[in-house]
């Protein structure tokens, strides 16, 4: 079996690695850092708004069970991508909405469903999402690793 890899930035990432560790197909998850300019940031880094990470969630799947384009539903499904530098009541570059491709596939598939996203009328404003290349993957501090699920938790609380 031939796993792959998908990155989602789309506000906290302990809600984010919750929802797709659910998603059955998902092999594992791992929440880190990603397209900012600082070497190896720490949380405290990533908080000050200044290395330009996001916190992201990387998802290894196997596409024999989940398709790329399942993941970007749900990933479109669970924050609102209309929302810049915020998700909810969590404000800053690195709550920013981003999906990280890993392939020319992954880019097209991601590009073509945020198009037919703002076709649809969902939403009245304009999406922001940002559609980049995967950069390098800063994984997070161990503590930040299934947070919600070590806490017995389905959902961060607002």
């Amino acid at each position: 079996m031939q796993s792959e890899k998908a990155t989602f930035g789309a506000g906290c990432f302990w809600g984010v690695e919750e929802t797709f560790r659910n998603v059955k197909g998902v092999l594992s998850t791992s929440v880190g850092y990603a397209g900012g300019t600082q070497q190896n940031p720490t949380y405290q880094d990533v908080c000050t708004d200044k290395t330009g990470h996001a916190e992201v969630v990387e998802v290894e799947f196997d596409p024999s069970q989940v398709s790329y384009d399942e993941l970007l539903d749900v990933f479109w499904s669970n924050h609102n991508p209309t929302t810049l530098n915020r998700q909810g009541p969590d404000v800053g570059r690195q709550y920013r909405s981003v999906i990280f491709y890993h392939s020319p596939e992954q880019q097209a598939s991601a590009h073509a469903s945020k198009e037919k996203l703002e076709k649809s009328g969902r939403f009245n404003r304009p999406i922001v999402t940002q559609v980049e290349p995967a950069p390098t993957f800063w994984p997070a501090e161990e503590y930040h690793q299934h947070y919600l699920q070590k806490r017995g938790q389905a959902h961060c609380a607002v």
